[in-house]
């Protein structure tokens, strides 16, 4: 394996370890240095990320650097989320979020149109990764297609970017010349 290789491995472990400490932090609210470990430990060994006797140097290790970048705050006893490490958790479930595909296809099209300002540009990108990732289909600049419900998942995206009357969720019964969407979302 070239060094490129080992290098971009590297960095995936470290992300996929600050998102697993954010994670368990999120999830007790707080927590000590000594419930910290454990849960983070357990929870990377069953993802076998960390598969060395080091793991608790490189959870404190990234445990520190994510208080460093404002992530998270020490107060001496707890870790607890800022701000801005609560919205970084967000964006990456968002990143990771698969929607579930019911048995049967209901027959309508989820148009999702959005027309968001370049002053927040940052938050139309996220929100264009999002829609990739999660398998939409741009039809046309800013209009997107996907077959089946979505509404909690865009209702939360309206509401955590701050995009709500930028953006329209439409159900649609027909579409014309939908053959190629079938076609591509493998309907019937």
């Amino acid at each position: 394996m070239g060094k490129l290789e080992q290098q971009s491995r590297k960095r995936s472990k470290r992300k996929h370890l600050q998102q697993i400490i954010l994670a368990t932090v999120a999830g007790a609210g707080i927590l000590g240095i000594g419930l910290l470990a454990p849960n983070v430990l357990g929870a990377m060994a069953k993802l076998g990320i960390i598969p060395n006797r080091r793991q608790k140097e490189y959870v404190s290790s990234s445990a520190s650097k994510m208080v460093k970048k404002g992530l998270m705050r020490f107060n001496g006893k707890f870790y607890e989320l800022t701000m801005a490490g609560q919205e970084r958790l967000r964006r990456w479930e968002f990143n990771q979020f698969k929607f579930e595909r019911p048995k049967k296809w209901d027959k309508k099209w989820r148009v999702i149109i959005f027309d968001i300002p370049d002053k927040k540009r940052k938050e139309r990108d996220q929100i264009r990764t999002l829609f990739k990732s999660a398998g939409f289909y741009l039809l046309q600049e800013s209009v997107w297609v996907y077959p089946y419900d979505c509404e909690d998942i865009i209702a939360l995206l309206k509401t955590d970017f701050g995009v709500g009357k930028n953006l329209l969720y439409l159900i649609v019964e027909e579409l014309e010349n939908d053959r190629y969407l079938r076609d591509e979302f493998d309907l019937v």
